[in-house]
């Protein structure tokens, strides 16, 4: 018998800040609840703040649309801010050590494509 994949959050993209695209060159996309400060909003991926079922753990994987990338490291704070806020910074940058408390690291991949009504998860196998 296959196992599914656990799903241990799933949201949507409501908004695309207008600055989102400058954060494409470092390799970073910022996710942000409803409640993300005006100062912010430009830059954020406003999501739909949803509870998490699990701890997000390395190993497990990120889904964005089609792409599929593998958590590396996860910042101390980003269980809490996902789950609250809808807030974490995503670094496609394939470090696997959280060097900031609110990042969530995946492995180094293309940028992915992110729209309104793009589908983001965490999945665990």
């Amino acid at each position: 018998m296959m196992t599914k994949n656990q799903t241990i959050f799933e949201t949507q993209v409501l908004e695309v800040g207008a600055e989102t695209p400058d954060f494409k060159s470092i390799g970073m996309a910022i996710l942000f609840g409803n409640e993300a400060p005006d100062a912010l909003r430009p830059s954020c991926f406003i999501i739909n703040v949803k509870p998490l079922q699990d701890t997000i753990k390395p190993g497990m994987s990120l889904i964005i649309g089609n792409q599929t990338y593998q958590i590396t490291a996860v910042g101390n704070e980003v269980q809490t801010n996902l789950g609250r806020l809808g807030h974490t910074a995503v670094c496609f940058t394939g470090e696997t050590t959280a060097k900031l408390p609110g990042s969530l690291y995946v492995e180094q991949a293309d940028y992915p494509d992110i729209k309104v009504g793009s589908q983001i998860k965490i999945v665990k196998a």
